[in-house]
C-alpha cells in the first residue's frame, strides 16, 4: 500500500461524542499503521451553526485522546474551490436550479407515497422553462441547486462491508447547493477529498448511501483520478441501545475526560468494542494500532457501555510505568524521590489517576490514623526497627510482632494498615512502609 491519506471531517456544531472520536480513532490508527497522514478538516459550511469555540474543544478532545492531525483545514476558507466544482457541474449540465419549497416537496413525496411510488424527486425543474424559471425568480424564490445522478448501479468493494452496490434509480438527485447559495455537504468534501488526495475514507455505516452520490461526483469533477478506498464501519450505541447525539450531549469525550476516564481506556473501548478482538487494556496507541484491523470490525451495531470504562481505567492505569506519567504526577506535586516508587507501589490501586493524591498524603501528608487497639499498636511501635528501611523492613517488623503478641492474619495486619495508611485496603505496606519512614510510623501508632 502506498502512503494512505485519511480525513476526519467533524462538524463544529458542538461538542464531539464518543461516536465521533471512534471515526477519528480508526482513520488515525489506520494511518498510524501504514505511515500515512491524517488530515483534520472542520466541516463549518454551516455558518449559522458553526463556532470556533466548537472547533478548539474539538481540538482538544483530540488532543487528549492522542490523536495529533498532520494538517488542519476549514472549509469556510475554501469556498473559492466548491464554488469552481459547481461551475464545473453547471457548464457539464449536472448541476441544475430548482425551486420548489419544502411545504411543495413534502406534500409531492406524500402523493407518491399515496401512489405506492418510491419518494424520489421527479426532476420536474429540468421541465421548467427560461421563462417559468424567470416569472419563479421574479416572485422572490431563489434556487436550490441538485446534482442529475447517471442512472445505473454504482458499485465498490467495502473494506468491511465488502462488495456493495447501490441502484441510484432509487436516490433523489441531492441537494448540493442551498437557496442562500451555502453548501451542504456533499460537494465540499468530494471537492476537498479531490484537492488534498485523500485515499480512504473511513466513516461510519450511516454514509453507505452517499457514497453513490460521491463516487458519482468523483466521477464528474476527476474523472482520470481512482476514487479513494471505502470502509464504513458499524455505529456505537449506549449502552440502552440509544444512539448518540452532539447535540444532547451523549457520552462526550469532555464529559469522559471530567469523570476522570483515561484517554487510552476510552480509546481502547471505542475502537475494539463492535470487532472480534478482545477489549483489553493498552499502555500506548501504537500499542492500540496493532491490535486494530478492519478486517475484524463486526456489521452488527456495537454496543458502547460506559461501566466497562471504569474496570478498562483501572487496568490501564497499573499498566503505566513512571515515565509514562512522571508530567502528570508533577502537575499534582507528586514530585521527588518518593514519587516513582510511589507510583510502582499504588499504580495497581488506583481507580482514576487523581487517586494517587490520597496515597502521596499518606506517604508524604498528614492523614488521620484509625487506632482500633491502642495497646496492641503501642506494642508494635516498640519493635519497630532502627532506619535505613527497605521492602524487607515491613515482613521483618510483623514477624517480631507475631511473635511477642501471638497474633496472626487480619488480627495482625488490619490494625497495623489502619494505623499507618488510615485506609481499610490499599497497596502492599511492604512497598509504603519504607516511604512512610519510621518517625512518621511512630507517631501514627502512638495517634
Amino acid at each position: 500500500m502506498t502512503s494512505p491519506i485519511v480525513r476526519f471531517a467533524p462538524s463544529p456544531t458542538g461538542r464531539i461524542h464518543i461516536g465521533n472520536a471512534r471515526v477519528a480513532l480508526f482513520n488515525y490508527l489506520f494511518v498510524t499503521m501504514h505511515h500515512g497522514r491524517f488530515i483534520l478538516r472542520f466541516d463549518d459550511t454551516d455558518f449559522a451553526r458553526s463556532t470556533e469555540e466548537f472547533a478548539g474543544s474539538i481540538e482538544i478532545d483530540l488532543a487528549w485522546l492522542g490523536v495529533v492531525p498532520d494538517a488542519i483545514f476549514r472549509q469556510s476558507e475554501r469556498i473559492a474551490l466548491y464554488e469552481a466544482a459547481a461551475a464545473k457541474l453547471r457548464e457539464e449540465g449536472r448541476l441544475y436550479p430548482c425551486y420548489e419549497t419544502q411545504d411543495e416537496l413534502e406534500k409531492r413525496r406524500k402523493m407518491q407515497q399515496a401512489r405506492g411510488l418510491p419518494p424520489v424527486y421527479d426532476r420536474a425543474a429540468l421541465r421548467l422553462s427560461d421563462a417559468e424559471r424567470a416569472k419563479l425568480e421574479a416572485e422572490g424564490r431563489r434556487p436550490h441547486w441538485r446534482f442529475k445522478l447517471a442512472p445505473g448501479v454504482v458499485e465498490w468493494n467495502d473494506l468491511i462491508r465488502g462488495p456493495v452496490h447501490i441502484d441510484c434509480a432509487a436516490l433523489s438527485d441531492p441537494v448540493l447547493i442551498r437557496e442562500d447559495g451555502s453548501f451542504l455537504y456533499t460537494l465540499p468534501s468530494v471537492a476537498d477529498d479531490i484537492d488534498m488526495k485523500i485515499t480512504h475514507v473511513i466513516r461510519g455505516e450511516d454514509h453507505v448511501t452517499n457514497t453513490a452520490v460521491q463516487l458519482q461526483l468523483f466521477a464528474a469533477l476527476a474523472p482520470q483520478a481512482p476514487p479513494p478506498a471505502f470502509a464504513h464501519h458499524n455505529l456505537l450505541i449506549g449502552a440502552s441501545g440509544e444512539g448518540l447525539s452532539k447535540r444532547t450531549g451523549s457520552l462526550s469525550i469532555a464529559s469522559l475526560r471530567e469523570e476522570g476516564y483515561e484517554a487510552l481506556a476510552v480509546a481502547a473501548l471505542a475502537t475494539l468494542t463492535g470487532s472480534s478482538d478482545n477489549v483489553q487494556a493498552v499502555r500506548t496507541l501504537a500499542e492500540l494500532g496493532r491490535h486494530f484491523d478492519l478486517a475484524h470490525v463486526s456489521r452488527n451495531p456495537a454496543r458502547f457501555d460506559p461501566d466497562d470504562l471504569a474496570t478498562l481505567t483501572h487496568r490501564t492505569l497499573a499498566l503505566f510505568e513512571f515515565e509514562d506519567v512522571r508530567d502528570r504526577l508533577a502537575a499534582l506535586d507528586v514530585v521527588g524521590h518518593k514519587a516513582e516508587p510511589l507510583w510502582r507501589a499504588a499504580r495497581g490501586n488506583l481507580s482514576t489517576f487523581d487517586d494517587i493524591l490520597k496515597w502521596w498524603r499518606v506517604v508524604e501528608g498528614e492523614i488521620a490514623p484509625v487506632r482500633e487497639e491502642p495497646e496492641f499498636l503501642a506494642q508494635a511501635a516498640a519493635l519497630l526497627p532502627q532506619e535505613p528501611w527497605d521492602e524487607t523492613t515491613w515482613s521483618a517488623w510483623v514477624g517480631d510482632v507475631k511473635t511477642a503478641t501471638g497474633r496472626k492474619g487480619k488480627a495482625l495486619f488490619h490494625p497495623l494498615r489502619l494505623a499507618l495508611t488510615g485506609e481499610e485496603s490499599g497497596p502492599e505496606l511492604a512497598a509504603l512502609l519504607p516511604l512512610i519512614g519510621r518517625m512518621t510510623a511512630i507517631a501514627r501508632l502512638a495517634g
